[in-house]
């Protein structure tokens, strides 16, 4: 009896010291950025925030060994980190490694975001940030898979295709041709869209904004490369009309030129020497 009292009360002190050191280590990360825990204290999730401001949940289990044993992590990324651990490791250590392996991640998070806004992928719903796969619709039923390299996500990405014969087997040939000039020095899309010697449907919304930012008189986004156009050869759309039921963007040099054009300008007189006053600058 004396040895089953003898073991529990050890058994007691350890548990208490135990709950005493991890609540101690909580505290140094922050509770703040505690999100839950155990009712035993063996698992817990803190809230993250990477350096481009997406937060992520770092979820630990500890065994009643800990620091003895190492914690393991696990969280929604494509790969987690290998844990750096000895018996003098505190859990801010561990927190620390997990926003360093977050850093090595922005790349292939960024890519992934532009591909998720820029182009027409299925499955939205299913996807994670752990997800290294995209599904696009490039249109005529055919369908691209890829799967991008998260420790290399500028690289050339592995492409599978699905659709009829008929509708795949030229993209599939565009691909195996040009793939091999696949340039870690342009972006992702640029990249896709000369491998595929086509520019691949996008999202309703952002064609919705390419509308909104071309020019309501020359009706191009951009002015063109001139030299007569000085600091504006090239520039975009830089006046947004007021009136809500036009809205419209236009180039203040082509709405210069649309007004002087009208015979009856007179009430137009105020608004057209502003405008020169702007292009004067």
């Amino acid at each position: 009896m004396d040895f089953i009292e003898q073991k529990r009360h050890k058994e007691l002190a350890n548990l208490s010291s135990f709950y005493r050191l991890v609540y101690s280590e909580i505290e140094e990360v922050g509770w703040e950025h505690l999100v839950r825990f155990g009712g035993d204290l063996e698992f817990l999730s803190f809230r993250i925030t990477d350096k481009k401001g997406r937060v992520h949940v770092m979820e630990i289990q500890l065994d009643k060994t800990y620091p003895q044993k190492p914690p393991s992590v696990s969280a929604e990324v494509p790969y987690i980190f290998n844990v750096k651990w000895s018996v003098k490791s505190r859990l801010k250590d561990l927190v620390q490694q997990f926003r360093e392996h977050l850093e090595k991640l922005q790349e292939f998070w960024s890519t992934m975001e532009d591909i998720d806004h820029s182009l027409c992928v299925t499955n939205k719903k299913e996807l994670s940030r752990a997800t290294t796969c995209r599904q696009i619709d490039i249109g005529n039923d055919c369908l691209i898979m890829l799967s991008i390299n998260a420790k290399d996500p500028s690289s050339l990405p592995e492409c599978r295709f699905m659709g009829s014969g008929l509708v795949v087997n030229p993209v599939r040939k565009l691909w195996l041709r040009n793939n091999k000039q696949w340039m870690k020095d342009k972006t992702f899309l640029e990249n896709l869209a000369f491998v595929l010697e086509t520019e691949l449907p996008r999202p309703s919304h952002v064609l919705e904004n390419d509308q909104q930012v071309e020019c309501g008189i020359c009706y191009a986004q951009y002015l063109p490369m001139d030299e007569e156009l000085g600091s504006r050869s090239g520039a975009g759309t830089d006046h947004t009309c007021d009136n809500t039921s036009c809205g419209r963007a236009f180039h203040t040099v082509c709405l210069v030129d649309w007004l002087r054009s009208i015979t009856t300008t007179r009430q137009y007189v105020d608004f057209l020497v502003s405008l020169a006053f702007i292009w004067l600058k």
